[in-house]
């Protein structure tokens, strides 16, 4: 059975009216979700804005308050939450610095996205990962098509999964047909290797085929409704996680409306929890999409 399997939160850094980072917010962030039931925490990812914070200062802040407030639980209710953290680039080298840092800290598993921009050949591609796997952590390979430019096709990251360390796969591509080949090809060959969704509205579809769990941007608001959604399906209660997941579904959309993390930020902002603005180049989410947004919160009940 795969290590990282459940409902995991990818993290959405709060930040103060100034744009500066509200580490007492973050804490607070930290403290809901594993309260509220999460089984791992997906710090500085896209959704987390890490593209926008200081390396030198803001990072280190964050990953130390996170893995202070997750030790802390582990400790007191004698858990084991795991921690992934987002250590891509599309700098190869820089990469390996970032999962370097990953390891060095005691994360449970590193993030790694495709290379972004550079758009490059599958054999990049697998250089890329081959790289980052030597560093001696798990990997999660980040598939996410429409924010790199690349698709990873089944073929490719099935060779990719042959590398020591790849512990399993974000996979964003929208495409549940590939999703699919990844668990037929690759998972069913390999039950350690993890098959997490990274798009809320396909966590159900994606673990009834087999998958693991999710890296989910919705639990950030919610993370009791997506662990119950993610652990019923587990459990094999499609019913129960159907009936979930069609309560969600509209907040699943609207979370999105006006791109990530700005959609949920307005969301938790609405609800008052701490979130705050974002940094440019993202802007706050226009007036239309706040009555989306708001519109599905009262829909779902939230």
């Amino acid at each position: 059975m795969a290590m990282l399997r459940g409902a995991f939160t990818a993290m959405i850094t709060p930040m103060h009216n100034d744009g500066s980072v509200d580490y007492e917010g973050l804490r607070n962030l930290v403290k809901l979700q594993l309260e509220g039931g999460i089984n791992g925490l997906v710090p500085l990812g896209t959704s987390g804005e890490t593209p926008t914070l200081r390396e030198d200062t803001e990072e280190p802040k964050i990953i130390e308050i996170v893995f202070d407030e997750v030790r802390a639980f582990e400790k007191k209710h004698n858990v084991k939450i795991p921690i992934v953290l987002g250590a891509g680039s599309n700098n190869t080298a820089d990469a390996v610095a970032y999962v370097e840092r990953a390891k060095k800290v005691g994360a449970d598993a590193a993030l790694v996205v495709t290379p972004y921009y550079n758009k490059p050949s599958d054999e990049g591609i697998y250089r890329h990962f081959e790289a980052v796997s030597k560093v001696g952590i798990p990997i999660v390979v980040y598939n996410i098509q429409g924010r790199s430019g690349r698709n990873i096709s089944t073929p490719l990251l099935k060779r990719i999964a042959t590398l020591p360390n790849i512990a399993g796969v974000k996979e964003a591509s929208g495409s549940i047909s590939q999703m699919m080949d990844v668990i037929a090809e690759i998972k069913s060959k390999n039950p350690d290797f993890a098959v997490l969704s990274g798009d809320d509205g396909l966590t159900l579809p994606l673990i009834a085929c087999g998958g693991d769990g999710v890296i989910s941007v919705v639990s950030n608001l919610t993370p009791s409704l997506v662990v119950e959604l993610v652990q019923s399906a587990l459990a094999g209660n499609l019913e129960k996680a159907r009936q979930l997941h069609y309560r969600l579904l509209p907040f699943f959309k609207a979370a999105f409306v006006d791109g990530n993390p700005t959609s949920i930020k307005y969301a938790m902002n609405y609800k008052g929890l701490p979130a705050g603005g974002v940094r440019l180049p993202l802007v706050e989410v226009t007036e239309e999409a706040k009555k989306v947004i708001q519109a599905a919160l009262a829909e779902c009940n939230l």
